[in-house]
């Protein structure tokens, strides 16, 4: 198989610097060029014919998002993100991956080439991603549905959880903008770092009916509320006398994702057996597919995205794959598949 050829974007002379030399490691990958800045990746994506770009967000001249979202009007290739841990970048990474980036890493703030080659899997296993990924022109993205009317929703206990990574912000943004704010109580897992999650979930409460927050411990799963689990941090569902509500552990990452969607699944189908729903979502690698199973085995309702709607099929086709998945539905089908779930 040929290399995929990396365009890195970046005016830190240190990050492209670090950025050739992990890369190098790899045989699969081979670093075809390095700008300064979008006008300089202009030409040299016409000259190298990239596979995947790495670009960072604040540059001069133009920012990373402007020349992201002209790229993906004119020209869509695979981006992905290389930003800060700052809250501004934070809310311009997540307005990224709106505009078509597929992925994004989060920069260290400190020692910049010992934090990158720490990182170096990551990268290396996001950049395999994104040059498999399934990418859109940004004049074709479409906003959510309008959500169901309140009325329509019967009265259910079900436990909702959801599931995703690659391509994970825009799919999820298209199930929620579809359900009702007095929907059941939905704890969601998206592959993100930290102090990004909170700007996700403030993002998702903005556009969607129901009251989405980033969950904290002990946090109840009432009806019209999402949790979105924090970065850094697994979460897991648990029951008391009162119902249903989340725990927060840090323990080792699993599937190498701290949180990791096996981890929520598993707790659900110990802890609601069949009284739960479980979605799985576009994203790399294989994280949620054992926990998808254990879930129907334990009597849950299961959800996987078709391959054709996913960035990338990873998750939700190793869940298929290992029959986890009831049914498997293209992306803009999902909503109403669980809203007619509820009523079964």
């Amino acid at each position: 198989m040929k290399p995929i050829r990396v365009l890195i974007v970046d005016d830190s002379p240190t990050v492209q610097s670090v950025l050739r030399s992990i890369l190098s490691e790899d045989a699969d990958i081979e670093v075809v060029g390095a700008a300064s800045d979008p006008f300089e990746a202009k030409d040299l994506i016409l000259e190298v014919s990239p596979d995947v770009i790495t670009l960072d967000v604040e540059m001069p001249r133009m920012d990373g998002i402007t020349f992201l979202k002209r790229l993906m009007s004119f020209r869509p290739l695979p981006v992905i993100m290389i930003s800060s841990y700052t809250r501004e970048n934070s809310r311009r990474t997540l307005e990224a991956l709106d505009a078509g980036a597929v992925d994004f890493v989060a920069k260290p703030t400190e020692d910049v080439k010992t934090g990158l080659e720490e990182l170096k899997h990551e990268i290396a296993t996001k950049i395999r991603a994104a040059a498999q990924a399934k990418v859109k022109p940004s004049i074709l993205f479409e906003k959510p549905e309008k959500p169901v009317p309140a009325a329509a929703i019967e009265p259910s206990d079900k436990v909702i959880v959801i599931g995703a990574s690659t391509g994970g912000t825009r799919a999820i943004q298209r199930v929620l903008g579809s359900m009702p704010s007095n929907m059941n109580g939905i704890v969601i897992v998206q592959h993100m770092p930290a102090r990004f999650t909170k700007t996700f979930a403030q993002n998702l409460d903005a556009m969607c009916d129901m009251d989405v927050k980033e969950a904290e411990d002990g946090d109840r799963m009432d009806r019209g509320k999402v949790l979105v689990a924090p970065g850094g941090w697994h979460i897991e569902v648990a029951m008391d006398q009162n119902g249903y509500y989340v725990r927060l552990q840090n323990g080792q990452p699993v599937n190498y994702q701290r949180p990791s969607v096996d981890v929520l699944f598993h707790s659900v189908a110990e802890t609601a057996g069949g009284d739960a729903m479980g979605i799985l979502l576009t994203g790399m690698g294989s994280d949620g597919s054992d926990g998808l199973l254990a879930m129907k085995k334990g009597g849950a309702f299961t959800i996987a995205q078709d391959e054709a709607t996913s960035v990338v099929f990873g998750m939700p086709g190793s869940a298929i794959e290992r029959g986890a998945a009831e049914v498997v539905v293209a992306l803009d089908d999902i909503a109403r598949v669980i809203l007619s779930a509820l009523k079964m």
